[in-house]
């Protein structure tokens, strides 16, 4: 067990996942903010990464700044600025139609994403709290044409002090029930997240440790890619979720405040 936790302490970076691990809904969880200073005084690095596309950065830290924890804002990655890296890296010229909240609307036209109704080269489906039935036929019938189908994160629903909503992997459900066509997932658990994480903070892959209540993204974003996973039981995930599930995660802590204690 000792050399477990001498893993664990000798990480340099924390990527934290923010509702059900950081925060739930508009609350702090208890401990959060000290598990940051223990992170802090150890000399290693923190990084909130959410799979939430319908926010941005700046909208998450002031979220975090009316709940008493003040970070910069290039401490705040989300599952859109993945997307953004990806569309720019391999579809630089793409016109891309894009079913997402006006918030991530305007990240990706200032990341330079050529923005379009009409004709498509790609489409973009994100986490939508704005979603119509318009967006979703005319995302259908694109699709149905040829264009590429992305979607910015996997998660069926997302959690919320009431219990939890629909979220993006629901939505794309139902459009590829329609169309038959399943998209390319970005966010995690998957690569392109990693790197992007990488190129940002210059930390490799033994530095690193995935945080989070989540294991089909959270925990699976560790064990795919061969990088520390931690899960802690403040979400979405309980002890006999982790016992059915093929996807086991590295360490187990009640919270991030348990986790602070042993680093």
């Amino acid at each position: 067990m000792r050399d477990k936790l001498n893993v664990l302490k000798r990480k340099k970076l924390f990527v934290l996942d923010m509702d059900g691990t950081f925060y739930l809904g508009n609350r702090l969880i208890e401990g959060s903010l000290d598990f940051l200073e223990r992170v802090r005084s150890r000399g290693s690095e923190f990084l909130f990464f959410t799979n939430n596309s319908s926010r941005t950065a700046s909208f998450y830290k002031k979220k975090l700044e009316s709940m008493g924890c003040f970070v910069d804002e290039k401490s705040i990655i989300t599952s859109g600025d993945v997307t953004i890296r990806f569309i720019m890296e391999n579809y630089r010229d793409a016109g891309v139609y894009l079913v997402g909240t006006d918030l991530l609307k305007e990240s990706f036209a200032r990341g330079g994403v050529k923005l379009t109704d009409d004709a498509p080269d790609i489409v973009v489906l994100g986490f939508d709290t704005s979603l119509t039935y318009d967006k979703i036929e005319r995302a259908c019938t694109f699709i149905r044409k040829g264009a590429l189908f992305i979607a910015t994160h996997p998660d069926l629903n997302c959690p919320t002090e009431d219990g939890f909503i629909p979220d993006c992997g629901a939505m794309c459900a139902m459009i590829a029930a329609s169309t038959g066509v399943e998209p390319r997932y970005l966010g995690k658990p998957y690569r392109e997240t990693v790197d992007m994480i990488k190129l940002i903070t210059g930390r490799g892959d033994e530095e690193i440790a995935f945080v989070g209540d989540r294991l089909y993204t959270d925990i699976a974003i560790g064990v795919n890619n061969g990088i520390t996973s931690i899960l802690v039981l403040t979400g979405e995930t309980s002890l006999k979720d982790v016992e059915r599930s093929q996807i086991k995660p590295d360490f187990i802590f009640e919270s991030l405040f348990a986790l602070g204690q042993v680093l």
